[in-house]
């Protein structure tokens, strides 16, 4: 059995926690609705994955292209992407930045210890982890980018490594 490790340990300022504490509540949600629609015999995959998805897209273009003119700059899309607030939440460390890529490791989910907290499956939480993906592929395919996740904390992974490349 998987063992998530999943706890914060750089930020713990009433800012940071405040978010991580609304950011938990969305999980929480998410996970209800979702275990709602399985005992009505919904398949996660056949309506989740495509609402948070388009939730991406919505994001793509209200949140980054909207707000950064020059959005296909990996270095400029960062910014709106992942602003101070959110990288102290998600204990964000960039391990590249580039116009044509970024890389990042993210060390604490509160999405995952939200789940954790109402007792879900390590299945389940893994499951609902890629659901959640499916924003950030979402955002990823308006703004023109490759997306990929290297490592989940749902996991078990220490962290979550994500990576956003320009299309060649």
């Amino acid at each position: 059995m998987t063992t998530i490790k999943n706890s914060p340990k750089k930020y713990h300022d009433s800012t940071t926690s405040a978010l991580r504490s609304a950011i938990e509540h969305r999980a929480a949600w998410m996970y209800l609705l979702l275990n709602e629609a399985r005992k009505n015999g919904l398949s996660w995959d056949d309506f989740a994955r495509k609402g948070i998805f388009q939730c991406g897209h919505y994001h793509g273009t209200s949140k980054i292209k909207e707000n950064c003119p020059d959005y296909e700059d990996l270095r400029e899309f960062f910014k709106p992407f992942l602003p101070e607030e959110t990288q102290k939440v998600l204990e964000a460390e960039v391990l590249k930045m580039e116009k044509d890529e970024i890389s990042m490791d993210f060390h604490y989910c509160p999405l995952v210890a939200a789940w954790q907290k109402l007792g879900c499956s390590q299945e389940d939480i893994e499951h609902l982890c890629d659901i959640a993906m499916d924003g950030d592929r979402g955002i990823a395919e308006e703004c023109g980018f490759d997306f990929t996740i290297h490592s989940k904390i749902a996991e078990g992974a220490d962290t979550c490594r994500i990576t956003f490349r320009a299309k060649r």
